[in-house]
């Protein structure tokens, strides 16, 4: 232990002599309430420390303790469901500790380290291992199986491995290895600053499917990718990373509110549990891990909480598992990072955000990606990352959503007169991109449709077009366009309004299948190819456009998953239509 003394408080910043012995990043314990810190700065024997607790009463020559070890996280059985604060603290036995506002000084184990888990071996005395192996397996909750795996730096050969009850503290398996033996218990612990290594990255070729349809559709994010959705105020970054937790084909999901409203972690704390996995049929909490870091709470806890939520998340994909992390948001994390960097006072970059934000947000996104695990088996493991950023009034040109856009190749630009419009998800589909869109079009026309690719291309056209059109029935009126333009102008809102507007609350239109998606974009644009079919014909656009099965294309979005053969029927209906009515005017 190294011990020094404060010689200046900066609200969630401490200075403190002394501190010769110790590295960067230790974490310390402040004063004789215990407050927990981290050191970020070191100048000789003083240690600029961020304390994760509130720093009120401190003064100078109030003692520090360092603990010479770096913040760091406890995995193994009972991460899921949990609840924790930035720094892993269990948010239900601080309850218990403290009542409804953290106490200083609680300290917390992250795990339940009283409760036994059911631990059954894969492997044997005698069996060689290496670092990532599973040794065994433990049943976390009747619908996700948690592996244990031999922690990083250890090789050699099983002299012992038990099977039954214990806790995760309870010694499992000894190993024999060159260093002497080494005894594992089914909890690891691993420093949040430090990416947990694997054997291979490798570029990613699958979607994750959200069964939300203007992002499967037009902007796709792939597994082990990352993506950001930068939106004003009330522009809906929270509902649509509630959606993309809910329906994602992912196997984990770890929540990271970073410095968001309590009222709206509230929400999520209170909906998730009662949630149905549309999966497992259980509650949607028994593959998610929630970390809840409120706009109240110390600024310096915020900048830690990401690094807790993406550490939990690379133990996952260690497992084999896909995994999704969603912040919420970013720019509160980078805000805490320009509040302690003007504490240290270093020199400000662009708008007083320190100079190595860009660094910040590279080193979190990089550490997203699909990978080949290590072990002596090819598990392969993913972590998608989604991020929210709030840039302050719409304004896409400050530092974070620059610096963000320059790592991130998805982008879910939220649109604040879509959302007043009531059109959710409000992603402008003129701003978004996304550069997974031709890797993965080899992965859609293998598993939904070879057509996929060019029905895409054809409604994101004609959007462009309706765009075009748009400033000339602003000038002159929509009477002006000729019958062509009048068809595409329909078409472009029958995509707005009946395909790419998805109604959260509808227990059908809520979540649509990649089938589900491609039959209704394949409707709209046949009934296009129809509609301009007729028009050729000199029939009349008021008369295609009253149609009865207009109506119908304009409601099957409520088509259910078990009725997809409607798709046709309509199509069929609407071909007999129009062959009637062009019939009609040959007459």
């Amino acid at each position: 232990m190294s011990d020094g003394r404060i010689i200046k408080v900066s609200g969630p910043l401490i200075v403190a002599e002394g501190m010769d012995d110790c590295k960067m990043f230790d974490v310390v314990r402040v004063s004789k309430s215990n407050l927990i810190g981290e050191i970020i700065e070191l100048r000789g024997d003083k240690a600029s420390i961020q304390v994760y607790e509130e720093t009120s009463g401190l003064g100078p020559g109030e003692i520090v303790v360092s603990t010479n070890e770096p913040l760091s996280v406890e995995l193994g059985p009972g991460l899921l469901e949990g609840m924790y604060d930035g720094i892993q603290r269990p948010l239900d036995k601080l309850l218990e500790a403290s009542g409804s506002r953290i106490a200083r000084g609680v300290s917390m184990p992250a795990l339940n380290h009283e409760k036994k888990w059911d631990f059954v071996p894969t492997m044997a005395k005698g069996d060689k291992v290496v670092a990532g192996d599973v040794i065994g397996t433990v049943a976390e909750n009747n619908v996700f199986t948690h592996k244990i795996l031999v922690p990083v730096g250890v090789e050699g050969e099983i002299k012992s491995i038990k099977s039954g009850e214990y806790t995760v503290d309870d010694i499992i398996c000894t190993v024999k290895t060159a260093k002497g033996d080494r005894k594992l218990t089914m909890m690891q612990k691993w420093p949040v600053r430090r990416s947990r290594p694997y054997k291979t990255k490798m570029s990613p070729t699958k979607p994750l499917i959200s069964g939300q349809r203007v992002i499967d559709t037009f902007f796709p994010v792939a597994k082990g990718g990352a993506a950001c959705i930068p939106g004003p105020f009330g522009s809906g970054k929270t509902v649509v990373q509630h959606q993309l937790a809910k329906w994602a084909d992912a196997d984990v999901i770890v929540y990271v509110g970073c410095g968001e409203r309590g009222n709206e972690m509230t929400d999520v704390l209170n909906e998730f549990p009662e949630l149905i996995d549309p999966k497992t049929g259980e509650s949607l909490m028994k593959r998610v891990v929630l970390i809840a870091n409120t706009s109240d709470m110390p600024v310096a806890a915020r900048e830690a909480s990401i690094y807790t939520g993406i550490t939990i998340a690379e133990y996952f994909r260690d497992q084999g598992h896909n995994v999704a992390i969603m912040a919420d948001s970013s720019s509160r994390w980078a805000e805490a990072l320009r509040e302690m960097s003007g504490r240290l006072e270093e020199m400000p970059g662009e708008e007083g955000y320190p100079a190595y934000l860009s660094s910040r947000l590279a080193e979190y996104y990089e550490r997203a990606g699909i990978v080949t695990a290590l072990g002596s088996d090819q598990r392969v493991g993913s972590i998608t990352a989604i991020s929210a950023v709030s840039p302050p009034g719409g304004d896409l040109s400050e530092p974070v959503s620059q610096a963000t856009l320059r790592i991130v190749k998805v982008f879910w630009g939220l649109s604040a007169s879509l959302a007043y419009k009531r059109h959710f998800p409000a992603i402008d589909w003129l701003a978004s991109y996304s550069l997974y869109g031709d890797k993965l079009e080899d992965w859609y026309r293998d598993n939904v449709d070879e057509e996929w690719a060019f029905y895409r291309t054809s409604a994101l056209r004609i959007l462009q077009e309706e765009a075009s059109l748009d400033e000339i029935v602003r000038l002159v009126g929509v009477d002006a366009l000729s019958p062509v333009d009048r068809m595409t102008m329909e078409t472009a809102k029958s995509i707005r309004e009946d395909y790419l507007h998805q109604d959260a609350f509808h227990e059908v239109d809520t979540y649509a299948s990649l089938t589900k998606q491609f039959k209704m974009l394949k409707l709209i644009l046949k009934c296009h190819d129809l509609g301009l079919k007729a028009v050729h014909e000199d029939i009349e656009i008021d008369d295609i456009l009253e149609l009865p099965a207009r109506e119908s294309v304009s409601r099957c979005k409520y088509i259910e998953e078990s009725n997809l053969d409607k798709f046709d029927t309509i199509l069929v209906e609407m071909n007999k239509q129009i062959d009637s009515l062009i019939a009609e005017g040959v007459m």
